[in-house]
């Protein structure tokens, strides 16, 4: 999860709260400790994670709850708040003709970052080209030629000729009729004159319309000197943060996105050209508190599911026509929805209550059950109930499985269909999901 170890670390605070039996200032200074505790091992800058939890404690003690609100709602209400606030204004990539130049250190992932920004506005149905403006980094024009043909979109460059400012001129002419051309300029282990000078003359030739710093969440406690840095040569105006899916604590995000007042706009959050989310710093925090985002968990589930099928689906269920095919179908729309664990982030209340170990077992587990239900004819997938001892035993022998395997695939089938045959049952939930249904509005 993004910043696993602080949200671990703020859920369990903000338990103590809901464990209380009333808010006392005792209370809240103990929850502003544990606050800055987590901030700190985070490796959010020391002056940003004082002031943030000062604040937190400032407005707990003296703001009266509003009407209706509880005081224990009003205090988790006011750190989510404050964590918003931190992360700055929420801002947006804007879909339109532009030019956007990345700049970064060395390491920072910064050509993959712009495959995976490239491969996110093509989505978007917009026309790109890719240039290959780092000269110095050997083979940094191949990878990006690789990305490029993975993704279908070209790239220019040339491997030969290390002036930056003539490979990015002439990419620019020959990609003047696309819709966005991202520049991958080049990087150093620090930021020397010579980068400096370089990101200034390539940046007097792009004039781009965004300049986003690609920083590794790894960096930790420097984020805010190099972002400061980055800022002053050539002014940021958003920030990338990457390696998110790893080890790292990535506080030091925040410390970024202090000392520059340009917002986090991306995170990205795998190895694949498809881990890269926009960061909207409400749904973001919601998440790391174990508030859940149904608002990106229906994104998601519209990127692999057009409403058709989803309603047809849903019309099924209530009716209980519920069959293998309808399960097969709902495991490889949540499989493309992205790994088990980041889809339970999303869900209210999930966050945290299964362990990796967990998540990864599950996730195994509707693997293998798609292995099997590949291995069963079109009528016992439309009628489960004729899979008996001979049919297990040839299914697990098509699979290579275990028949005992099958029989857990029957009986989580037969566990959805009873719950999905009890929704259906309930005539004031079935009329409030097809009046859904008649809005557009529903699309799971």
């Amino acid at each position: 999860m993004v910043l696993e170890k602080l949200g671990d670390a703020l859920r369990e605070t903000l338990r103590k709260i809901a464990g209380a039996s009333h808010i006392s200032p005792e209370l809240i200074k103990e929850l502003v400790r544990d606050i800055q505790r987590a901030l700190l091992q985070s490796d959010v800058n020391v002056r940003l994670a004082l002031d943030l939890s000062k604040r937190i404690e400032t407005r707990a003690l003296d703001e009266k709850a509003p009407p209706g609100m509880t005081g224990r709602e009003h205090v988790v209400r006011i750190v989510h708040q404050e964590l918003v606030s931190a992360l700055g204004d929420p801002r947006s990539l804007k879909l339109e003709k532009q030019r956007i130049m990345l700049v970064g250190l060395y390491g920072q992932g910064k050509t993959t970052t712009t495959g995976k920004l490239a491969k996110y506005l093509k989505k978007k149905g917009l026309s790109l080209g890719l240039i290959a403006a780092d000269v110095h980094r050997p083979a940094a024009y191949d990878q990006l030629s690789q990305i490029g043909e993975q993704i279908d979109i070209p790239v220019f460059g040339n491997s030969d000729n290390k002036d930056a400012t003539k490979v990015v001129t002439e990419g620019l002419k020959e990609f003047n009729d696309l819709d966005i051309v991202i520049v991958d300029t080049a990087g150093r282990h620090a930021l020397d004159e010579d980068l400096i000078s370089e990101m200034e003359a390539v940046s007097k030739i792009v004039n781009p319309d965004e300049i986003f710093l690609v920083m590794d969440a790894t960096v930790g406690q420097q984020a805010g000197p190099q972002a400061e840095a980055f800022h002053q040569a050539v002014g940021v105006t958003g920030v990338i943060l990457t390696k998110l899916d790893g080890s790292a604590k990535g506080g030091g995000a925040l410390s970024a996105v202090s000392v520059t007042n340009a917002p986090i706009i991306f995170v990205g959050t795998g190895e694949t050209l498809d881990a890269l989310e926009t960061l909207d710093p409400d749904r973001f925090i919601s998440r790391l508190l174990g508030m859940g985002d149904l608002q990106t968990l229906l994104e998601r589930a519209e990127e692999v599911m057009d409403a058709s099928t989803a309603e047809d689906t849903a019309k099924k269920m209530l009716s209980g026509k519920f069959t293998l095919i309808d399960m097969r179908e709902q495991m490889e729309a949540l499989t493309k929805m992205g790994p088990l664990g980041k889809v339970m982030e999303m869900v209210p209340g999930m966050s945290g209550m299964m362990k990796k170990g967990q998540i990864d077992e599950t996730q195994a587990r509707l693997e293998k059950f798609k292995v099997l239900m590949n291995s069963m004819t079109k009528e016992e997938l439309e009628n489960p109930k004729l899979i008996k001892r001979s049919r297990i035993n040839r299914i697990a022998k098509g699979s290579g499985s275990d028949p005992q395997e099958i029989r857990e695939l029957l009986k989580q089938y037969n566990q959805s269909r009873k719950m999905m045959s009890n929704l259906g049952g309930n005539r004031r939930m079935q009329q409030r999901m097809m009046k859904q249904f008649g809005k557009g509005d529903l699309k799971l």
